[in-house]
């Protein structure tokens, strides 16, 4: 079986995790996540990163240092994970679900202005498949009314839009170092800040609302509670891992890279024959080969090719269920405008296995299982 996702493991974590045992500070905030945070600091020319444990504890920091008062709406697509519009929910926001582009499954960002009302306070992008939003669009928007922008970069770490690394170009960003992500701790995150005046209140958020950071760098005599917060300080032991991929981070957007367009070369005479459309990457996106998708014809098609791959050894997956027809989607969000592509769009879409390490052997036979479903519809 060709699984659809096998966590990145480049040789070195294990490694920096025995340093790390060894140097008997295993938990947060040690000599690993220091190194992390500046790398990623001074890989992405960002103002602040902060590691967290996880993309959605990021998103949740980002709403909280908003402060949102009661009625506060914020903007964000259907088509994303629950932790987008849940963050939402935990920093007191009212989720407002706008329709997406059917090109490259992102917010339209055409239909953003008129969702906008007295009570707007920001506007969440999703950068799917870590292919930017059109931000140029989007910020202007945002400077206009005088609204927060936040990413939702899970998916982009390492993309780019116009040169400008997502997740530094709106007021916060959030990343994902899930499993499944480019470059993994088992569970993690991290967030992004613009405005340093969020600084020191986006540490103390972290570290249990208290100002325990100021302490360690010997800003202060001792710490204590000083407002809100959470864990969202993750282990060294996580940190370390993540610390050994992005050592080798060109090696692995490459490799991730090389996968995506050998299978995009690969899939060009079915699309040309209109019998799946490839994925859409604008101009001014960069993007880092996170994922790989085909769309079907319709949610049968899609049920059908599914089954079929899983038959010939291919591990594929649907991906989000639009947020708006969940259960919660309907009791705490609404949605504004008519859904044209949202529901449509993501019933026709399926991921095909895409990880560093996947050989082009693997690739190749992914590529001849898909076609061979396609000849035998057309009998």
């Amino acid at each position: 079986m060709i699984t659809f996702n096998v966590p990145p493991f480049v040789g070195d974590e294990l490694k920096y995790i025995e340093q790390t045992v060894k140097s008997r500070k295993i938990s947060g905030d040690g000599s690993f996540t220091k190194k992390c945070n500046a790398w990623l600091e001074n890989t992405f020319r960002a103002q602040k990163v902060l590691l967290t444990t996880s993309g959605t504890s990021a998103l949740d920091m980002a709403m909280l240092l908003c402060k949102f008062q009661a009625g506060d709406e914020v903007i964000l697509p259907s088509y994303t994970f629950s932790s987008t519009a849940t963050s939402i929910l935990v920093g007191g926001g009212v989720p407002v679900f706008v329709d997406i582009r059917p090109d490259t499954m992102n917010i339209d960002e055409r239909k953003i202005e008129a969702a906008i009302t007295e009570r707007t306070y920001a506007i969440v992008v999703v950068h799917y498949a870590g292919v930017a939003c059109e931000m140029d669009s989007i910020t202007d928007i945002a400077r206009r009314y005088a609204l927060t922008v936040i990413e939702d970069a899970a998916q982009g770490v390492g993309s780019t839009y116009n040169g400008q690394a997502l997740g530094t170009i709106g007021d916060f960003g959030c990343y994902s170092f899930h499993e499944t992500k480019n470059f993994s701790m088992g569970e993690g995150g991290a967030l992004v800040i613009k405005n340093p005046d969020f600084n020191e209140r986006a540490e103390i958020l972290r570290e249990k609302g208290t100002n325990r950071s100021k302490f360690f760098r010997g800003q202060i005599d001792k710490y204590t509670w000083v407002d809100v917060g959470d864990s969202y300080l993750p282990s060294e032991i996580n940190v370390a891992y993540l610390w050994a991929q992005l050592q080798r981070a060109d090696e692995i957007t490459h490799d991730r890279l090389t996968t995506w367009r050998r299978y995009y070369d690969a899939f060009q005479t079915l699309a040309a024959a209109g019998k799946v459309e490839l994925p859409t990457v604008p101009a001014a996106c960069q993007h880092n080969g996170h994922m790989f998708y085909l769309k079907l014809k319709d949610l049968s098609e899609r049920t059908k090719f599914i089954d079929h791959m899983r038959a010939e050894g291919v591990h594929c997956v649907f991906h989000y269920v639009p947020l708006r027809s969940a259960p919660a989607g309907q009791k705490y969000c609404r949605f504004h405008g008519e859904d044209i592509f949202t529901t449509r769009e993501s019933e026709r879409l399926v991921r095909l296995p895409l990880y560093y390490g996947l050989s082009a052997e693997d690739v190749d036979y992914v590529v001849a299982a898909a076609k061979k479903f396609f000849r035998e519809e057309s009998r």
